[in-house]
């Protein structure tokens, strides 16, 4: 059901330790939509059984769908908040042709309805299970909201990542959103400039929404409070599936759990489509999990699900299928949590060597 690789130094760590929740001090989730939904049983397992009642700090990081995700594992509980976003998700329907307005309406009430009456309050204080929102801050013609200006900066932008990812720095600016204590950094190779902005009551949900502001379909978010004023948007455009490894400054270096839709990672937005590979260094210390091939094959039409359904199937069809998704991927639970307890470590695949 599963496959797992890790990085060269996670290999040799849980060759030695085995494979254990402590070992672990960050985890990621990338962008993709609604391909988040293969992972769901994984999410519920982690954060309702092998994670629980952890008492050490867990960073948890993420862009777009990624982000949302961390904004549930971060809420006092985390299972019933995934479950709300999940349901939320699947249950979405548009009209034909829905508008800007109509996309980004829907994604705020999706957040209102993560948050809950009290979630924004315990992500900000919670001390253990610290959620961080990757937004991307456009520049120059990728920050205007007309279509045409705007596409036309995003042109640009594929052009300079096809030559150099490094480029993408000329048009977009990391944002880190985070608790006040954290101390997590970022060690990007490609050298994006990134800030780092402490959570508020006043900007939390503006940075997740920013976060998860696909371009040309959502809109930005426009001057975030606390974070210098200009257009935020979705933190897959520099971050779609992450390559850069991360420091936690003073805190005691450990590996970075990464259940994933994909055993082959895209760094950003512009390379989903090129084959350019994201660098090994960058997953050193990460374990990947990764729904199998056959898994997916068993899935309604073969795939897990993606954006594309929205126009390609009607409402009903398409909820069925991704609620039956949901329900499926409890058997990648049930497979996770047999290796954990039988600690068969010959499963694991050395990744990106």
């Amino acid at each position: 059901m599963l496959k797992i690789y890790a990085g060269k130094n996670a290999l040799k760590t849980i060759q030695e330790h085995g494979f254990k929740q402590e070992l672990f001090t960050n985890f990621l989730g990338a962008s993709g939509g609604p391909k988040w939904f293969s992972l769901f049983g994984l999410d519920k397992y982690l954060f309702g059984d092998f994670f629980k009642g952890r008492t050490t700090e867990l960073n948890l990081i993420g862009s777009s769908a990624g982000a949302f995700r961390a904004a549930c594992f971060a809420q006092n509980d985390p299972v019933a908040a995934i479950s709300r976003l999940a349901d939320k998700y699947a249950h979405t329907v548009y009209s034909d042709k829905p508008s800007v307005a109509d996309i980004s309406n829907s994604a705020a009430d999706m957040l209102t309805h993560l948050f809950g009456k009290t979630g924004m309050e315990e992500i900000i204080s919670n001390n253990v299970f610290k959620a961080h929102f990757i937004v991307a801050k456009s520049k120059g013609l990728t920050s205007y909201e007309n279509k045409l200006v705007q596409g036309t900066g995003l042109l640009g932008s594929m052009l300079l990542n096809k030559i150099d990812r490094k480029l993408l720095t000329f048009q977009f600016d990391r944002y880190i959103y985070r608790p006040c204590s954290s101390q997590l950094k970022i060690n990007d190779p490609y050298n994006f400039t990134s800030y780092y902005q402490d959570f508020t009551k006043e900007n939390i949900g503006a940075a997740l929404l920013a976060s998860g502001s696909i371009p040309l379909v959502m809109s930005g978010i426009k001057d975030i409070a606390n974070s210098p004023k200009g257009t935020y948007r979705d933190g897959g455009i520099i971050d779609y599936h992450f390559d850069f490894s991360l420091n936690s400054g003073n805190k005691p270096k450990g590996l970075t759990l990464y259940p994933h839709f994909s055993e082959k990672p895209k760094a950003g937005w512009f390379d989903k489509n090129s084959s350019r590979q994201v660098l090994a260094k960058s997953y050193q210390d990460t374990v990947l999990i990764v729904p199998s091939a056959k898994f997916v094959e068993s899935l309604p039409f073969n795939k897990i699900p993606d954006r594309s359904d929205f126009q390609n199937l009607d409402a009903n069809t398409r909820i069925k299928y991704w609620l039956k998704v949901l329900s499926e991927t409890d058997r990648l639970a049930d497979s996770l949590n047999e290796f954990t307890i039988k600690q068969d470590l010959n499963k694991i695949q050395s990744f990106l060597t």
